[in-house]
């Protein structure tokens, strides 16, 4: 499989130049949506972080839930940049809602993803926006959102395809799959309109 990823990005970087994806402004929050939940994207929209073309079942039902509650989706990822181009494609392609998306923009924010992380959430929040709930599949998201001061009872893992349990620690729930959360955000999650 990483030969394989190895060999789509230089093609991909060969043919096309693979454009990144521009860095997002943060804005301040409207008057009526001020609560944001936190996606990472690889491995957690995807069933592995090294399944970039494929969406988890049920994932954009959690997403949309969201929505209907009156929450702002934001997506944070490090994605490698031979991998960028497509995304907004991607998420429209599998009926993800068109919000920020926050990327890593060098190779030193990519090798060290939850200090980017981070830095996205903590400017989110010095704009006045509240970090609601969050959603990961690695240690590193699950650092990130803990040190934006997201508590630890609102962040969710999610099992990597072929794993057994939820890597790292810091999270309140480890999910199986998004199918079984769907229940939780209609019945548990506040609505804010």
């Amino acid at each position: 499989m990483r030969t394989f990823i190895a060999l789509s990005t230089t093609a991909c970087l060969f043919a096309t130049g693979c454009a990144q994806l521009p860095a997002v402004p943060i804005l301040a929050p409207s008057s009526q949506v001020r609560q944001v939940v936190v996606l990472d994207i690889d491995g957690t929209l995807t069933p592995h972080n090294l399944s970039v073309f494929e969406a988890r079942p049920d994932a954009q039902k959690v997403v949309a839930a969201y929505l209907r509650k009156g929450y702002k989706i934001v997506y944070v990822t490090t994605r490698a940049r031979g991998f960028q181009s497509g995304l907004a494609q991607w998420l429209e392609k599998h009926n993800f809602p068109s919000e920020p998306i926050h990327i890593a923009q060098t190779a030193e924010e990519r090798k060290m993803p939850a200090t980017f992380k981070a830095s996205i959430l903590h400017s989110y929040t010095e704009k006045g926006w509240q970090l609601a709930y969050a959603y990961g599949d690695s240690s590193t998201d699950f650092l990130a959102y803990k040190s934006a001061g997201i508590p630890q009872g609102r962040i969710f893992a999610l099992k990597r395809r072929g794993s057994e349990v939820c890597e790292g620690d810091g999270f309140a729930v480890c999910l199986d799959d998004w199918t079984a959360h769907i229940g939780y955000v209609e019945r548990e999650v506040p609505s804010l309109k």
